[in-house]
């Protein structure tokens, strides 16, 4: 009676980001530390800053073994000692944990739930938080935890209190300003440091304040954009990560131009949250490298 045939290894896919001093020799040790682990590139990409004279790098490999994520990390820390260098080395099929935050404007809500839904993006999304209750009903047809947070002048520190308590609570990895109309205390924008993405119209500094696209129709703009970025203190200053325009004329009512404008802002958001979870954005300092 014959054996049977053993199962075939499942290959587990990783995602290895690296920042260092840029210097001879970078590329073989990570090559090497491939070949240790039996890992096959899937995907390889990398960058030299001439300005800043550092290096930025992203592989994508499989293994057939089953070390886990921790035991490549351990293996290649001595790599990242030698260079110099800033790594992570996450699961790449690892949904990103996503608490998305929104007032009233859900076009940028309804279009990250339903990419999340059919799969198109990578992430999880254990709540959505709102100072108000416009987004409830949409969230809710998901089958997603809504969690109303009002935001007033007195109870601004309880609710950003809150909020720490449901990013720890939820294991949140990224939280996204889906036009979440608070400004986030400069505490709050450093404690989230690199994990939350925000995104608004790009004709600032024109048209600040209410209604930015009613104050471009009245001046008869050309283009509408959008930027997602990074959360820092300097209020719509973070690192960029994305950006796009569409061009208009004359012949554009000012419905149509706001409607042009929130197409935009979901799109660009969307690339955003997208290239994040999938660890395809490295900082830069004030800037950002994207490997698209």
């Amino acid at each position: 009676m014959s054996s049977p045939i053993p199962a075939p290894e499942v290959p587990h896919d990783y995602v290895l980001t690296l920042r260092c001093p840029d210097r001879p020799g970078i590329v073989h040790a990570v090559s090497g530390f491939l070949v240790r682990n039996a890992g096959n590139i899937t995907e390889s990409q990398q960058f030299g800053d001439p300005n800043t004279g550092d290096f930025f790098m992203r592989v994508a490999f499989t293994t057939e073994g089953d070390e886990g994520v921790e035991a490549l990390r351990e293996d290649f820390a001595e790599v990242g000692e030698r260079y110099g260098m800033e790594f992570t080395i996450f699961d790449a099929r690892a949904p990103y944990r996503t608490l998305i935050m929104v007032s009233k404007h859900l076009h940028c809500l309804n279009d990250l739930l339903f990419r999340w839904w059919t799969g198109q993006l990578q992430i999880d999304i254990p709540v959505v938080v709102s100072n108000h209750r416009d987004a409830e009903a949409l969230v809710r047809s998901y089958g997603l935890e809504f969690e109303h947070l009002p935001v007033t002048p007195e109870t601004k520190p309880a609710a950003e209190d809150r909020l720490r308590e449901l990013v720890a609570e939820h294991d949140v990895d990224l939280v996204v300003l889906a036009r979440y109309m608070q400004v986030l205390s400069d505490q709050l924008c450093r404690d989230l440091d690199g994990r939350a993405i925000n995104i608004h119209h790009s004709f600032l500094p024109s048209f600040k304040g209410a209604k930015p696209y009613h104050q471009a129709f009245d001046r008869g703009v050309k283009l509408v954009g959008a930027t997602a970025h990074y959360v820092t203190a300097d209020l719509d200053e973070g690192p960029i990560i994305e950006q796009d325009v569409l061009r208009v004329d004359h012949s554009y009512s000012q419905d149509q131009l706001v409607a042009a404008g929130r197409d935009v802002e979901a799109q660009v958001l969307s690339r955003a949250v997208r290239w994040h979870s999938e660890s395809r954005v490295l900082r830069n300092g004030h800037r950002t490298v994207v490997f698209r």
